[in-house]
């Protein structure tokens, strides 16, 4: 049985040496040619047995044998994008042997021991102000790798767009789920994929078979007139979908799904087909049953199973739950031991069974606000502003003002160029009680992203309310 990734990508060079394994828009390596530069550049590392590995690089063919080279020798491996900020960059690598960018290896001082099994290490962010480590194993990645195959069939021929950051665990879906099942990674150019016409002439030309991303990419291909008839499956991870967003796509012959999964249980957790299924109520869709290998329980604050179809928080358990966080963090208590000895990740989002016993999201356990006296879920909030005809897409989020009262500010996108607030805040009040409607609307020509491709709240114009004057 294969016991590491490495080995699980050996048993493919074996298989078919010949066959494609990786491309950029510079060159091309076939399976045999990427172990041997992923052989040589190990080979060239300062440390003989490094525990974690730094990767800054960017994306191509040789950062994907840098990976490669690190799971070769046992080491974990730590990406960060190049254009992070550099205090962050230095944060994720102090623990690092070294690290390896473009321009060569810079040598680390970490003296840490190795951690068995470890296969990478991504930084999310963290309640502390510092990005906290999710600490992956081989056989975290190996059991996904199974359930990813076993609900997609990937196989030799299929071609899978890389297009997410190396920090964000679609990354190791898009590699790995296609490195040890034989079929060919496609690294397009930044330029490329910054420009949503010019990615789908990249997908045409190179008959990339299956795309996963952020819903908001999925947004960008649905407003196109046509996709490229060779993509055979579009995966919507990391984010809410909503069915607006795919209606067009919906009508072409493209299997489209929606994913589940914080990093700390390796990528996906759970996964629902919705290209052939309707939106809930609220517009979304159902994120599913777990993958194979995994299983999710909704539980109450007690780890006490809730009634079916009443709300509770989303609880996971199997092959996928990650080692914890590096460090000594508070939210490590999220991993614990049930009385049964399973091991469980609290997630800290609501969701509840429904009749067909696929889950539903509800929302983050910390996002409630008080509004004169009542609590909002502002994910509701949004989730109805979204559903609006007039409105592309839009965030709604909770301000304090100097009295310390709060207030919802929604950031909308419009959909159409005779969008009407007043028209808007109508159709609003027939669905939401008043103090539920945004006391604050921002006209935005579109959302900021991070470079994850989630919304960048943080990035929003701060529009703050004081007394009966309004500042932004």
């Amino acid at each position: 049985m294969m016991t590491t990734i490495y080995d699980a990508f050996k048993t493919q060079v074996e298989a078919r040496p010949e066959a494609l394994a990786v491309m950029d828009e510079r060159e091309t390596l076939t399976y045999a040619q990427l172990d041997a530069l992923a052989t040589m550049i190990a080979d060239g590392f300062p440390v003989e047995a490094p525990s974690k590995v730094g990767i800054v690089m960017s994306h191509s063919v040789k950062m994907i044998a840098t990976i490669l080279a690190a799971l070769k020798t046992g080491a974990a491996y730590v990406p960060a994008e190049p254009t992070f900020p550099k205090e962050r960059i230095k944060y994720m690598m102090q623990d690092c042997d070294f690290v390896v960018t473009d321009e060569g290896i810079r040598k680390g001082t970490a003296t840490s021991a190795r951690v068995s099994d470890l296969a990478y290490i991504l930084y999310t962010s963290g309640t502390t102000g510092r990005p906290k480590g999710v600490m992956v194993t081989n056989k975290n990645v190996l059991h996904y790798v199974r359930a990813f195959r076993h609900e997609f069939n990937t196989q030799p021929g299929d071609r899978m767009l890389q297009h997410s950051v190396c920090s964000f665990d679609i990354f190791v879906e898009e590699v790995f789920t296609t490195l040890l099942s034989g079929a060919t990674l496609c690294i397009p150019s930044d330029e490329t994929k910054a420009d949503i016409h010019r990615l789908m002439v990249y997908i045409e030309r190179n008959q990339v078979t299956m795309l996963s991303g952020f819903p908001y990419l999925l947004l960008e291909m649905n407003r196109l007139e046509r996709i490229p008839s060779c993509l055979r499956l579009l995966i919507s991870g990391g984010d809410v979908i909503r069915g607006k967003y795919i209606d067009h796509l919906r009508t072409q012959n493209v299997m489209i799904y929606n994913t589940y999964g914080p990093s700390e249980t390796t990528v996906c957790a759970s996964y629902f087909r919705v290209d052939n299924a309707e939106p809930l109520a609220d517009g979304t869709f159902s994120i599913g049953k777990a993958v194979l290998g995994t299983n999710i329980e909704i539980l109450d604050e007690d780890l006490k199973p809730v009634k079916d179809g009443e709300a509770g928080e989303i609880c996971i358990f199997g092959d996928g739950i990650s080692l914890g966080y590096s460090g000594d963090v508070p939210e490590n208590a999220n991993f614990t031991t049930m009385p049964d000895s399973r091991r469980v990740y609290r997630s800290g989002d609501l969701g509840y069974v429904m009749p067909d016993g696929n889950l539903a999201f509800l929302h983050r356990k910390d996002k409630q606000v008080m509004i004169m006296g009542k609590r909002v879920e502002s994910d509701e909030v949004e989730n109805v502003l979204c559903e609006e005809r007039e409105v592309e897409t839009a965030v709604v989020c909770p301000q304090t003002d100097t009295d310390g009262l709060s207030y919802l500010v929604a950031y909308v996108v419009p959909r159409t160029k005779g969008f009407s607030l007043s028209s808007l805040k109508r159709s609003l009040a027939d669905r939401l009680t008043s103090f539920m409607i945004p006391e604050l609307f921002v006209m935005m020509p579109s959302l900021p992203m991070t470079p994850n491709g989630k919304v960048d709240r943080k990035a929003l114009p701060q529009v703050r309310k004081e007394g009966r004057l309004y500042a932004a």
